[in-house]
C-alpha cells in the first residue's frame, strides 16, 4: 500500500485501522487479511466519563479493541514505558505482549506480563539495531499481533516496518517532553504508522496527519 503524496501512511479500503475513533468518526470495522481468510470485527467506543469531569487526557476515549485482539506494546524503558502503561484503557483487557529493555523499572513493572527483552542501548548503535530487527521478525511471527502500539524510541522502528509490510495496524504515541522539535524515531515511524498520536497541540504541526490525544500522564 503506497504512502500519500506527503509521505504519511494512509489506510486503504482493504486495510482499516482500529483507531479511527479518535479522529471524531465512529470506529470502523477492523479488517485483517490472513493467509486464507478475511476477518472483520466491530469496534466500540469507551464509555463516556460521567459527571462534569473534563480532562485533557483522551486516552480513555480511544476505541476499544476487539475482545480477542492480540496487542504488541513496544517501547524503551523509563518514560517511554510509563506512557505505554498509561494507555491501559486500550490494552488492559486484551491479550498482550511487551517488548522493552531489562532495566530495573521495566522488570518490576512488567513482572506479571509476557515480555521480550530487547537489546540496548539503541542510540546510534548499529549492532543492536540489527539484533533488534532480527528479534522483531521473530516476535512478530510468534505473537502474530492484531495491532502494534509504541511510544518509541528506536526499538520501535523495525516493528513498524514489519507491521506495515504485513498489514498490521499500528499506533505511535509521541513522547510528551518534545514539544518544539520532532524526535528521530517519530520521523522514522511516521510514514509507517496508521495513526500517529501526539500529546500537545504544539506537536501536531511537527507531523503530517498527527492526532492530538492530550497528555497521558
Amino acid at each position: 500500500m503506497p504512502p500519500s503524496a506527503s509521505g504519511a501512511y494512509r489506510p486503504t479500503s482493504e486495510w482499516i485501522h482500529p483507531f479511527a475513533g479518535i479522529l471524531g468518526a465512529p470506529p470502523p470495522s477492523l479488517t485483517r487479511r490472513g493467509d486464507d481468510e478475511t476477518r472483520q470485527e466491530q469496534l466500540t467506543n469507551q464509555p463516556t466519563i460521567p459527571g462534569d469531569h473534563v480532562s485533557t487526557n483522551r486516552s480513555e476515549q480511544l476505541p476499544q479493541l476487539p475482545a480477542d485482539a492480540r496487542v504488541l506494546l513496544v517501547g524503551s524503558s523509563g518514560g517511554h514505558l510509563a506512557q505505554l502503561w498509561a494507555l491501559a484503557p486500550l490494552w488492559s483487557q486484551r491479550q498482550r505482549h511487551w517488548v522493552t529493555f531489562d532495566t530495573a523499572d521495566a522488570v518490576s513493572l512488567l513482572r506479571d506480563e509476557a515480555v521480550t527483552w530487547a537489546f540496548h542501548p539503541t542510540t546510534r548503535n548499529a549492532v543492536n539495531l540489527a539484533r533488534n530487527s532480527l528479534q522483531a521478525r521473530q516476535v512478530m511471527r510468534q505473537v502474530a499481533p492484531d495491532v502494534v502500539i509504541s511510544s518509541g524510541a528506536a526499538v520501535a522502528y523495525p516493528y513498524f516496518l514489519i507491521a506495515r509490510r504485513l498489514g498490521v495496524p499500528t499506533l505511535y504515541l509521541e513522547v510528551y517532553d518534545r514539544v518544539e522539535s520532532s524526535t528521530m524515531t517519530g520521523r522514522l515511524c511516521r510514514p509507517h504508522a496508521s495513526v500517529f498520536a501526539v500529546q500537545w497541540p504544539e506537536q501536531e504541526q511537527l507531523y503530517d496527519g498527527a492526532v492530538v490525544v492530550g497528555a497521558v500522564l
